[in-house]
């Protein structure tokens, strides 16, 4: 593709009336700082079944970075989805200056200032970064200089910190330049509210110190931002003000300086919660997984897991950290027996199950707790005791009689089960996919844990969680660990790798290059090789 089908379009009155220039100029009262560019009022919005937004209102203040914080499912994203014009309304206004608007379309958000960027990119991999900023802003009938386009992209990757390369084709990019790409392609036509989905959750933490760094330079520059996040720690660093949201309505508006983590953590979920899990000291026993130069490739029929050899022992926890894509999910699948290898071997408790069966793998103790809950780890039109018995079929507990189980102990187990993990549902008979996600996740865990396994496998255990359902996870995962189970955890929250492990191992490009203490202080060490910039040994 070719920039010269390309032409800054000149705009009509209304567009004009409508749409800030990059340089937009302040009025007398936006200068202090403190005025309102931005209202949502009374604002619903429901899908079948679902109120996922109750009446709420929401307002933006001129150059403050305000965070819309809660569990998953709170709606959050639903309301900014209202806001950049995915979604309509079902009730409600939205004023921006204090002028009524009616957003009908992202294409639409965007001529009146207001820009998004989802979890989820959408440069096209064969485009340039130059090519991509200005797809879908103009008309092609006319031509422009690309030489142009590409300038005022360097000066605004320099006066932001966004640093990325005009021409380079986005395939080329790091994850982290890809967003900052994103933030360009907003910041291109001059957008004065910006709103940022998750942002950090695929960044290393060198690539969130750069995007904070460069939101505080929007922020001077008379830049309003909408954070949406769930990692208190990134919340109270970043914002001026906070919105929590709970089950689709506002439970509070407010200012960083008089809240803490733990004030927030009980808007989000009603109740106290205890944030700072404490890791259990356990003495390492023998090595319970042990992994031998392992290839595996995937779903593309790539080499992603290059070599890797790994143990974990009893009684410990191995974090594997790396940005999402560099071979943690063929891994676990991998050592479960999902997908079998190229090369290498699995050892679990010593007995070789490179090429054994998952239910071989299981009955020897190997437990899964996979990162896509409702994709792989349950059927969510089963009952939940469906689902809680769905691997575990007959057991000291549950009576079999001619290849049937018996209802009756399948009943009771089950509530006992509910019971032990706080599993919130109406009954056991319930269609497990009626329970909230964190609910899900106890399910998967109630027949995960339930046989005692020696090995338990736990990927993204708590993406998409609130925090006090992360509370139940680190302190369940922390009792497998305190029992004697070997625990192989990926996350890509560095925070809750060193809230749970006792080791760190970092992956990039399907390999492991590098191991650290569980120690905050290893952060940016650990960091440099999740990038690819450092490995272990290296003094950068």
């Amino acid at each position: 593709m070719s920039l010269e089908g390309f032409q800054d379009k000149p705009l009509n009155a209304s567009e004009r009336a409508e749409r800030p220039s990059l340089n937009y100029q302040l009025s007398s009262t936006q200068q202090d700082g403190g005025s309102i560019v931005l209202e949502m009022k009374n604002i619903s919005k429901s899908f079948p079944g679902v109120k996922a937004c109750d009446n709420v209102s929401f307002s933006l203040r001129h150059g403050e970075v305000h965070t819309l914080l809660g569990e998953n499912g709170a709606g959050k994203t639903t309301l900014m989805n209202i806001l950049f014009g995915i979604y309509r309304q079902d009730s409600g206004d939205v004023y921006l200056d204090g002028r009524h608007v009616n957003i009908t379309s992202p294409h639409a958000a965007l001529k009146h200032g207001i820009g998004m960027v989802q979890q989820h990119f959408t440069l096209v991999p064969s485009f340039t970064v130059a090519e991509n900023i200005v797809l879908g802003l103009r008309e092609t009938n006319l031509f422009v200089q690309t030489s142009k386009v590409e300038e005022r992209i360097a000066e605004l990757s320099d006066r932001y910190g966004l640093r990325v390369d005009p021409k380079a084709r986005a395939w080329t990019l790091s994850v982290g330049e890809k967003q900052r790409a994103e933030i360009l392609k907003i910041l291109y036509t001059g957008a004065k509210i910006l709103i940022l989905d998750e942002p950090t959750a695929v960044l290393v933490p060198q690539e969130t110190r750069t995007l904070f760094e460069a939101l505080g330079k929007m922020k001077e520059a008379g830049t309003s931002i909408i954070f949406i996040s769930h990692k208190l720690e990134e919340v109270m660093q970043i914002s001026d003000r906070i919105t929590v949201l709970r089950q689709g309505s506002v439970v509070d508006t407010v200012d960083k300086s008089a809240t803490t983590k733990t004030k927030l953590a009980r808007l989000m979920v009603g109740k106290d919660v205890l944030i700072d899990v404490q890791r259990e000291t356990v003495e390492p026993g023998r090595a319970l997984l042990e992994v031998r130069d392992l290839k595996a490739r995937d779903d593309r029929g790539l080499i992603s897991v290059n070599g890797i050899s790994l143990e974990v022992h009893a009684g410990e926890v191995l974090g594997i950290a790396g940005v999402e894509g560099n071979g943690q999910r063929e891994l676990a699948e991998t050592i479960y027996g999902m997908r079998m290898p190229e090369s290498g071997s699995i050892l679990l408790d010593g007995n070789d199950i490179t090429g054994a069966s998952i239910s071989k793998r299981v009955g020897l103790g190997l437990a899964f707790v996979p990162q896509d809950r409702k994709g792989m780890a349950i059927s969510p039109n089963l009952s939940v005791e469906e689902n809680l018995f769905s691997k575990n079929y007959a057991t000291q507990t549950v009576r079999c009689h001619a290849l049937f189980l018996n209802k009756r102990d399948i009943s009771r187990v089950s509530k006992d089960l509910i019971a032990s993990f706080s599993i919130a549902t109406p009954s056991e008979k319930t269609k497990t996919k009626y329970l909230s996600g964190g609910n899900i996740q106890k399910v998967v865990l109630a027949r995960e844990l339930s046989s005692e396994p020696k090995v338990i496998i736990a990927a993204q255990p708590t993406r998409g969680l609130d925090v006090g359902a992360m509370e139940f996870v680190y302190r369940t995962l922390q009792q497998q660990k305190k029992k004697g189970a070997a625990i192989l955890l990926l996350a890509g929250d560095l925070d809750e790798l060193f809230r749970l492990s006792d080791r760190v191992a970092v992956i990039y490009s399907g390999r492991i290059v590098g191991y650290t203490p569980s120690d905050p202080s290893y952060r940016e060490k650990i960091g440099l090789m999740m990038s690819g910039a450092a490995s272990e040994g290296d003094e950068r």
